[in-house]
This record gives structure tokens, C-alpha cells and sequence, in this order.
């Protein structure tokens, strides 16, 4: 396995695979390198949304001439590759990215619980874009907001429920689609390939439902 310093050209392949929506266990992998070392050189040059290969490289030499080392991070190498590969996961998933980052830093957080300003603080983003992320969460019951009377403040919290809620709440909302499509397929006209083609994906879609949300409640009592 190469050491010492990732050079251009590898830089140049670690910006077309981002591009891609590789991993950064697939970038290693194709480059020889540990994940660590992808993850640690994407988040020092601009994250997976804002990396470019001759930004990157021009960045590390003037950090070699002043002698001075890259930014640390909050976690070990290893920590935080696998916080990125959740979030990639995530995002792949349809989850927007900065969504994705509020949430696995929620999900890796001791008590499951941050503040706002938290939030804003440990992801170096604007308060606006942790309070759209969160609300998104909230929505789809991967998160849920309670209160400190005390400081008069939201404290966001992820616990094992949240899972089940966010299962309920993705299964009540397929079902929606499954019932207006055999609604269209109703005024349509069953007799018609339009109607039809509803009629059959509305059924689906309401038996895969129906199973998934029976299974849910089924198996619920795994996370208390």
C-alpha cells in the first residue's frame, strides 16, 4: 500500500469519484489507500460538495512550506470516515446532504440529544440550514423537538422510537400515493392500459404498505 503524500493525479481521480457518488471506501480502494486517508483529505479541502483536486493540492503545499498541520478534527480518522460513509449512505438514500449530517451527528452524539446552536457549532453551518434540516427530520419522525423550559430553547432528540415513527410515517405516506393512484385508475377507467397500470402499481404499492407498518407494530417491542 502507498505512503507519504497523495500526489495531483490522485487528487484528480478523488474529485471525479466524488463526482461519481463513490464512497470514500470505494475511492480508497481504487487508489490503495486507506479510507482514512480520502475522508481525512476531503473534509480538510472543502467537503464532499465543495472539493476541487488543484484547490486541494495547492492548499497542501503552502501547508508544507508553513510547516503548519491541517485543521484537527473532532474525531479520530477512523470516526470520522465512518461518519462520512453514513452520511453518503444517507444521501444516496435521497436524503439531502446537509440533512443527512444533522441527523448522524445526532445519531453519534452520547444522549441523542443537541441543541441548535449545538448543531450549528460542531457542523460549521448557518443556524438556518440546521433548522431546515431539522424540520425535515421532524417531518418524516427521524427526529422529534422538546422543550427546555428553563432556557426557553428546542433540544432535538433521536431515540430508538424514532425509528418505528419514521417507518409509520414513510408507510402512511406511500399509502396515500397507492390510494390516489387506484382513485385515478377508478375515473381512468379499469378496462383501459391507463387505468390498468394504476390499478396494479396502487395494489402493490397498498400490500407492500400494509405489510411493512404490521411488521413494524410486530417487531416494535425490539427497541424499548
Amino acid at each position: 500500500m502507498p505512503g507519504g503524500r497523495l500526489t495531483q493525479q490522485e487528487r484528480q481521480r478523488i474529485a471525479v469519484g466524488l463526482a461519481d457518488g463513490l464512497s470514500y471506501a470505494e475511492i480508497a480502494r481504487r487508489l490503495d489507500r486507506p479510507t482514512s486517508t480520502i475522508s481525512r483529505e476531503v473534509a480538510r479541502n472543502g467537503g464532499p460538495g465543495g472539493y476541487r483536486s488543484q484547490q486541494a493540492h495547492q492548499a497542501t503545499v503552502q501547508r508544507a512550506r508553513r510547516g503548519t498541520p491541517a485543521p484537527p478534527r473532532a474525531a479520530g480518522p477512523q470516526g470520522g470516515a465512518v461518519e462520512e460513509e453514513i452520511v453518503a449512505l444517507a444521501v444516496r438514500s435521497g436524503m439531502p446532504r446537509m440533512t443527512a449530517r444533522v441527523h448522524v451527528d445526532l445519531l453519534l452524539s452520547e444522549g441523542g440529544r443537541r441543541t441548535a446552536a449545538e448543531l450549528t457549532r460542531r457542523l460549521k453551518v448557518s443556524p438556518a440550514s440546521v433548522s431546515v434540516a431539522v424540520n425535515l427530520l421532524v417531518q418524516q419522525g427521524y427526529v422529534r423537538r422538546e422543550r427546555d423550559p428553563r432556557r426557553r430553547r428546542d433540544i432535538y432528540v433521536v431515540d430508538d422510537e424514532a425509528w418505528y415513527h419514521s417507518v409509520v410515517i414513510s408507510a402512511r405516506q406511500t399509502l396515500e400515493v397507492a390510494r390516489a393512484s387506484m382513485a385515478v385508475a377508478e375515473t381512468s377507467g379499469l378496462d383501459t392500459p391507463v387505468g390498468q397500470r394504476l390499478a396494479r402499481a396502487g395494489t402493490f404499492l397498498e400490500r407492500v404498505t400494509l405489510d411493512l407498518a404490521e411488521s413494524a407494530d410486530r417487531w416494535r417491542a425490539l427497541l424499548a
